[in-house]
């Protein structure tokens, strides 16, 4: 079923979801509102929403209840919006799947470029050709990497962490994420592994790797690849 092009704000704040529903008016998205999980429960199953917007800390239960009912029959993109600022909150919801998470308080023009941001993701759900991130591109048929359009030599091993970070572009991504996509089921604790490897690409692609721009840290949580200004396929 084709998703509705309409926004979920499932929110218990009054306040919050008035600004968020005048925010995203502005920017053309129709948006439907639930202030407890039962009733978000009912209107995801009645409107079938493009992307939502889930605060955690609901009258009746936990957000992330709904991020495991939707994952078991969709991937309709999920944003946290929430006040719990944890570490192990923000990787619990991002493990169950979340799409992205923001921490209250929030600006809502950030918001609404990260809502921007998944929804393009979305619409290039199948897996493109080549992609290109500022001055870094990748060829994914040929398996080429070019930086300043000047072949770029990486390892497997790199080449498999750099597909997965810019397929997955301007989206946080938990540690825990990446050592099981990119090395498996099983390796998700070994971080040295991944911090070697991030070092190891940072060197090659960033201007500088102490101030990095295509791989930026998220403290604590994982890392976020610069956007995508160019996605596609061959022509």
């Amino acid at each position: 079923m084709k998703p509705n092009e309409l926004i979920l704000i499932v929110e218990d704040d009054d306040a919050i979801s008035k600004l968020l529903t005048i925010s995203l008016f502005e920017y053309g998205y129709k948006t439907r509102y639930a202030n407890t999980l039962a009733l978000a429960k009912r209107e995801y199953i009645s409107h079938n929403p493009m992307l939502i917007i889930l605060d955690l800390g609901l009258p009746d239960g936990d957000g992330k209840t709904l991020i495991k009912e939707v994952r078991k029959e969709s991937k309709t993109p999920i944003i946290v919006l929430s006040a719990r600022s944890e570490e192990k909150e923000i990787i619990a919801a991002l493990d169950l799947g979340a799409d992205d998470y923001v921490t209250k308080p929030f600006s809502a023009s950030e918001l609404l470029a990260r809502v921007r941001s998944t929804l393009r993701r979305v619409h290039h759900d199948i897996a493109p050709q080549r992609l290109t991130c500022k001055d870094l591109s990748v060829d994914f048929t040929k398996k080429e990497v070019m930086l300043n359009g000047t072949p770029l030599k990486l390892t497997p091993t790199e080449y498999t962490l750099l597909r997965y970070l810019m397929q997955n572009a301007n989206k946080v991504l938990a540690h825990q994420q990446i050592l099981k996509a990119v090395w498996g089921v099983g390796y998700q604790n070994e971080m040295q592994y991944l911090r070697t490897y991030i070092n190891s690409l940072r060197k090659k692609i960033e201007k500088s790797s102490t101030r990095p721009e295509y791989i930026t840290t998220e403290s604590s949580i994982g890392y976020r690849f610069c956007q995508c200004d160019h996605e596609k396929g061959d022509e």
